[in-house]
């Protein structure tokens, strides 16, 4: 992501399922931001994709004319494309021909579309909601907790226990199919009601293994439905978030579920395409309310727009930044949790693996994005004995791949998962296709991490955590590690023997154990 100078304009544009929004911010030489300006146009992306599969003609030309509008207005602040962060979200992911609307919509008008995935959408929403409770947060989520935003493509959940993540998901549930699946069964409002609930209580049923839903006291709902219902019966507490009670939220849903499309527009005062998305989101949040302990529910107006520009005004070294990696690590010790792996073995690997890198950093040359990602690859390096102790590292690889981390994208879980799948066995080569497919930079990335993780799991080869003191010394070619205490460590000096070869070759040095 191209970042952007303090003390300056700058804007962001998210392609949604339902509509394009523009957000024009000012930024300050603190690192701090203002929304200036704002537009929304409503264009159902999503309608075409979920039916299709694919972006029609006439929405990709309706898509090029908003861009193109905003492309004029963006001229009044003197931007240009290139000044503009440009996001889309699940009607771009899912649809087949993604890839050659970016180009023309490049072509045509000069903005480059990122699209990202669930878990980067989780990321900015969670960077947004933070901000918007500020100096509240803590108090908030001292206990069990769940973030949600229902959009036209997808629904985010991120579940918070006492504040620490828990897990991350992206489920395929949004207004768009909601709205499809009732035209399909002729506007039956009793199925569309009956499918979501059995939906919702399935998935909350599921998310039981990593959080029971009765065991949620605390409910964040974000997104302009959610901001809507707060502006007619919520308690405002800042410029960014506000609370309703949970029996007033409940009994304003069920007064607008009595009426028909028609009389909540006149009511209202909105759009039949506002209240197209309304009703089947605020339902949705009902539903998922019903299955939680909550008593109030906590909204922002914030949406992941605002998390984009959090997310490039923090610093690598900004404490925003430390607590969200302090996150990514939670949600990765849960998953952990939920495949049974031995946390102390992990833990002392890890630790040990952090030691090096960083004793290694002037070796190495990589970033605290990559020792973000060594953590999670020694975490998790043999979560794989969950299914067979016999090719282990082989298994970690798999569940790692096809598992989300709050936090992190796929090209993060992919780097992630070859490393941990190095951790023994064979060492990274081209002639491996999983690591021959990822980016050059990735692939060196993954032999530098995976030399230092052979290593430090070589010191706990017996899995009893016998080095509780070490520290480490260059001698010319020769990376010395020095050990305190009278244990047998010849188990360690076998795998050691074993596992340093790939340094050697990456690093240059040779490892003694002393």
């Amino acid at each position: 992501m191209k970042g952007v100078a303090k003390n300056s304009l700058t804007a962001v544009i998210e392609i949604g399922a339902t509509g394009i929004r523009l957000t024009v911010a000012q930024l300050d030489k603190s690192g701090n931001w203002a929304v200036i300006d704002k537009a929304e146009r409503f264009v159902a992306l999503g309608r075409d994709v979920f039916t299709t599969g694919e972006l029609s003609r006439e929405s990709a030309t309706l898509c090029l004319t908003v861009l193109n509008d905003y492309k004029e207005l963006l001229k009044c602040w003197r931007l240009e494309p290139a000044d503009v962060q440009v996001i889309a979200t699940t009607a771009f992911r899912r649809a087949k021909n993604r890839d050659i609307i970016r180009d023309r919509i490049f072509l045509k008008t000069g903005f480059s579309v990122r699209v990202i995935d669930g878990i980067e959408e989780n990321r900015l929403m969670y960077l947004s909601v933070k901000y918007a409770l500020g100096d509240n947060y803590n108090q908030f989520f001292s206990e069990n907790s769940i973030i949600m935003d229902i959009g036209g493509g997808s629904t985010e959940v991120m579940l918070l226990q006492k504040g620490k993540m828990v897990s991350a998901h992206s489920l395929s549930l949004g207004t768009v199919f909601i709205e499809n699946q009732a035209q399909a069964m002729m506007g039956s409002e009793k199925y569309i009601k009956r499918y979501l609930q059995e939906y919702i209580r399935n998935t909350s049923e599921n998310f039981s293994k990593e959080m029971p839903f009765s065991q949620i006291t605390h409910f964040v709902g974000t997104g302009s439905e959610m901001a809507f219902v707060a502006k007619k019966c919520g308690t405002e507490k800042n410029d960014y978030f506000s609370v309703i009670l949970r029996k007033d939220f409940e009994e304003f849903v069920d007064k607008l579920l009595s009426y028909t499309t028609d009389e909540n527009v006149r009511r209202l005062g909105i759009t039949y395409t506002e209240a197209e998305t309304l009703l089947p989101a605020l339902l949705t949040y009902k539903l998922f309310i019903t299955q939680t302990s909550t008593e109030y529910i906590l909204v922002t107006n914030l949406s992941i727009r605002e998390g984009l520009l959090i997310s490039l005004t923090s610093g690598p070294d900004d404490s925003t930044q430390e607590e969200f990696y302090s996150q990514v690590v939670a949600s990765a010790i849960n998953l952990g949790n939920r495949f049974k792996f031995d946390e102390n073995h992990s833990l002392f690997v890890t630790n040990f693996a952090l030691a090096l890198f960083d004793f290694l950093k002037e070796d190495h040359g990589l970033n605290r994005h990559s020792r973000l990602l060594l953590e999670i690859a020694g975490i998790l390096h043999d979560i794989g004995s969950y299914i067979r102790a016999d090719d282990h590292h082989l298994h970690s690889c798999y569940i790692i791949n096809n598992s989300d981390i709050f936090g992190l994208g796929k090209d993060d879980m992919s780097v992630i998962s070859l490393v941990a799948g190095y951790h023994r066995g064979n060492e990274p080569s081209v002639s491996d296709s999983r690591f021959n497919e990822i980016p050059r930079n990735d692939r060196v990335q993954v032999l530098k991490l995976s030399a230092i993780l052979r290593i430090a799991d070589a010191m706990d080869r017996s899995h009893t955590q016998k080095i509780t003191k070490y520290n480490f010394e260059k001698k010319q070619d020769f990376l010395v590690i020095n050990t305190s205490g009278n244990h047998d460590l010849t188990l360690e000096q076998f795998a050691l023997t074993e596992k340093g070869l790939l340094f050697q070759s990456v690093f240059g040095y040779k490892v003694i154990l002393v």
